[in-house]
Formats: structure tokens, C-alpha cells, sequence
């Protein structure tokens, strides 16, 4: 996601370098085409024409640095709109009461039912204990879907046999209750557009159970028409924050920045991929960096805290200094990887990189092969590669369901990367024996 708006962006700032000085010629083509590339994305009309509008101002009546090029100072002022466009901070869920009721709704296919078990598992990793309710009565396996994803994680889901989605909710709170449930979430049925009975139903649901938060849940990739109709649903519910989903997918990113201004609510969450460790809190600074190709370096260290043991990071330095990384390691770093997310998120975080690769087939299915070559191998073959002769190849290839030149491509990346370590472990040796001699 926001990958064209990312290049069009760059493209328009180009016009600004080798300029000595901001001026009302420079800035207005410049600002032509960041309206267009804003255009392109699917921002509402009036909100880019504010938007150019602003940062024009601002460029104009700006005093230029001497150590500060005029295109630097463009991305500057367009990063900080860009922040007050999508909210300036962050709103996290906040579960108040006993139980805490969240009442997830939004349209059909917009993610609700993965989302709401996205949102249980954060939860119960905050120690809190979190009860799923199967309020989507309508739509064909919805409930299974949810008791599918709540038996993934742990944490029951409540239904009763009628298609009752008031009487649902309602004995869901009070189950909660007789079993010590402090978070209830409530999963509603969507329909493919907003209409009346839908409306009458999640008002009745919001009368009956009081939640503490009401969470609309819009799908990114249908752009202007998410905004409108988060727009419509929130002038009956008055929901309380807006949760966007699906960033991984060809999403033109309109409704990211159009949602905020146009609504007047808060975007909470993003979700960004089918894992249910695919979420999220929204952070406005964040993804203006993101979209300015300037990467987003504290999100990418906050998920390496949460998915690398710090004991087992300390084990694989010494391992790195004495040279001894074997396939073991390897494939625990593969997994602490795949923890962070999809490879493409995690490089999209990447200050610099991304825009470089753009272009890349990056396949998270690449991953998945190079687990199964090294599981096809015995202990020994991990712990000691260089035994790894041509009936052992064809043996791992066939048991990992690959070719023998997978195996072999594999096999050579290793030796590559631990003759660098082994380069980069004598480089640090030497470096330390000068530092003390």
C-alpha cells in the first residue's frame, strides 16, 4: 500500500531540487503534482485541495535555512500535514468497566470477524480475560469462522442456537459475567452496504449492552466508498474509533488520509495481514514517514522486541563470534521473522529500502521452502553442513517436497553467510586486539 502515492510524491519533490530558494513558481508545480498524486490515491477532492492549499502557505511564508534545501524543507512541511491530516496521536482501545463491552460492526467483507479475533488476542496478551460473541447470524459460517479463530488463540466464543443477534449479545454479557469475563467483544453482522436494518440492529445491540467502545471496521481498499460509508454509519451509531483493513493489499491509501478529517473520528488500528498478530495501533507520525519513503524504524524495532527473545539473541552473538552458526540458528531466525509479519511490511519499515525493491517479487512463501529444507534434515546434517554430500541433498529435497537445486541454492547462501561471519568475526577480533594493544 501507498507505494504510487510513495513514488509520485518523491517525483514531485524532484522539481524543487538544485532550487536555491522556495519560491511561488517552484512551490505551485510542485504542489500540482502533489495534488495529483493525492488524487490518484483516492483523497477526497476537497480534503488534497485543503491540503495543497496549507502547505503552500506554510512553504511561501517560511524563511528558508541556509543548511536547509528547499526540497527538504517540502517534505518536512508535507510530512507534518500529512500527521494533522490523519490525527497528530494515537488512540488505543482502552477497556474500561467490568466487563468492558466492545461492539465491533461494519460492512460485509471488511474483516470484522478476523479483526474482532485480532483484537481478543491482544487483549488476553494485556492479561486481560476476553470473551468472543458471535452476534454475525446472517451471514453463512460466520460463527464457525469466529469459534475456528477463537480456538487458534484460546479464548471461547458465545453463540446460542436462534438467529437472534440483540438476544446474542445480550446473554453473552450476562454469561460473562456469571464466569468472570472482564472483555466482551461482540462481533455484528455487515451487509454489502449500509442500510436500515442494519442500523436498527446495532442500535438495539448498543441500547441493550452499553459498550464501552463501538469500533467501525472499514475496508482500505475500497477507498472513497469506505469513507463514505464510515461517514453514513457513524451519523446513527456514533461509533467511537475507526479500525482500517487490509493495508497489505493494492489499497491506493485514500482512505487512510481522507478518513480522520471527514468523519471526525479517530483511527485506532490497522490491520495489514490474514495472521492474527496483523495488527497494529495507528500512528499518524508513523505512516506520514512511511508514505515520504522515510521508513518507519520505531515500529520495525517494537516488533523485533515482541518477537525476539532476548536470551536467545545473546546465545546467537556468541554463536556469531565464534563462528559457530549453524542451520539451527538459522531456521530459529526465520521464525522470529515470520513473527514480525509478511517480509514485505517488514521491509516497507525499512528507511531507504523500501522504494528500492519496490519492484522485487518479495514471496513470504520463500520462507515457508527454506523451513521445510532445513526440518528435512537430521541434527546432525544442521549442526555440521559440510556433510551435506549429493544422497543427503536428494533425500532433504525429497522430504521437503522441493528440488535438489533448492536444496543446493540453500546450501550455498549458508556457506556464503558464514563466510562472512567469519570475515566480519576476525575483522572484530582484530579491531578489539588494536583498541588494547
Amino acid at each position: 500500500m501507498f507505494e504510487n502515492l510513495s513514488d509520485k510524491l518523491e517525483k514531485s519533490f524532484q522539481i524543487l531540487k538544485g532550487q536555491g530558494r522556495i519560491t511561488e513558481i517552484n512551490v505551485a508545480e510542485t504542489l500540482k503534482e502533489v495534488r495529483r498524486a493525492l488524487l490518484d490515491a483516492d483523497v477526497n477532492y476537497k480534503i488534497a485541495k485543503t491540503f495543497t492549499d496549507t502547505v503552500k502557505d506554510k512553504a511561501i511564508g517560511m524563511n528558508v535555512l541556509t543548511a536547509v534545501k528547499p526540497s527538504q524543507l517540502m517534505v518536512k512541511i508535507v510530512h507534518d500535514e500529512l500527521v494533522l491530516l490523519m490525527g497528530e496521536t494515537s488512540a488505543e482501545v482502552n477497556p474500561k468497566g467490568s466487563p468492558a463491552i466492545i461492539l465491533i460492526a461494519g460492512l460485509q467483507g471488511s474483516g470484522k470477524t478476523t479483526f474482532s479475533a485480532k483484537l481478543a488476542k491482544r487483549l488476553s496478551e494485556k492479561k486481560r480475560k476476553v470473551l468472543l460473541t458471535a452476534a454475525d447470524v446472517y451471514r453463512p459460517a460466520a460463527i464457525e469462522q469466529l469459534k475456528t479463530l477463537g480456538s487458534q488463540i484460546n479464548i471461547p466464543v458465545f453463540s446460542i442456537e436462534e438467529k437472534d443477534a440483540v438476544k446474542t449479545a445480550t446473554q453473552a454479557l450476562q454469561f460473562a459475567k456469571e464466569h468472570h469475563h472482564d472483555t466482551v467483544i461482540i462481533d455484528t453482522a455487515g451487509r454489502l452496504h449500509v442500510d436500515e436494518e442494519m442500523m436498527n440492529e446495532v442500535a438495539k445491540i448498543k441500547e441493550l449492552t452499553k459498550p464501552t467502545e463501538i469500533l467501525f471496521v472499514v475496508d482500505a481498499m475500497t477507498g472513497q466508498d469506505a469513507v463514505n460509508s464510515a461517514k453514513a454509519f457513524n451519523v446513527t451509531v456514533n461509533y467511537d474509533g475507526i479500525i482500517l483493513t487490509k493495508l497489505d493489499g493494492d489499497a491506493r491509501g485514500g482512505a487512510a488520509l481522507s478518513i480522520r478529517t471527514v468523519v471526525g473520528k479517530p483511527i485506532k488500528f490497522i490491520s495489514n495481514g490474514e495472521k492474527l498478530t496483523d495488527i497494529d495501533v495507528f500512528y499518524p507520525d508513523r505512516l506520514a514517514s512511511r508514505i515520504l519513503g522515510k521508513g518507519d524504524i520505531v515500529s520495525l524495532v517494537e516488533k523485533a522486541q515482541e518477537s525476539i527473545d532476548e536470551d536467545e539473541a545473546e546465545k546467537l552473538e556468541e554463536k556469531l563470534r565464534k563462528n559457530k552458526f549453524d542451520f539451527d540458528d538459522f531456521l530459529k531466525q526465520i521464525k522470529a521473522i515470520k513473527k514480525m509479519g509478511s517480509l514485505s511490511s517488514i521491509i516497507g519499515m525499512m528507511p531507504g529500502i523500501g522504494s528500492q525493491i519496490k519492484t522485487a517479487n518479495i514471496d513470504d512463501r520463500a520462507l515457508i521452502k527454506v523451513e521445510a529444507i532445513i526440518n528435512s534434515m537430521t541434527l546432525e546434517e544442521r549442526s555440521v553442513p559440510r556433510i551435506l554430500n549429493g544422497s543427503r541433498r536428494k533425500r532433504i529435497a525429497k522430504g521437503s517436497g522441493t528440488s535438489v537445486q533448492d536444496v543446493n541454492r540453500l546450501i550455498k547462501q549458508f556457506n556464503e553467510m558464514q563466510k562472512m561471519i567469519g570475515q566480519l568475526s576476525k575483522k572484530g577480533s582484530m579491531l578489539k586486539n588494536l583498541r588494547f594493544n
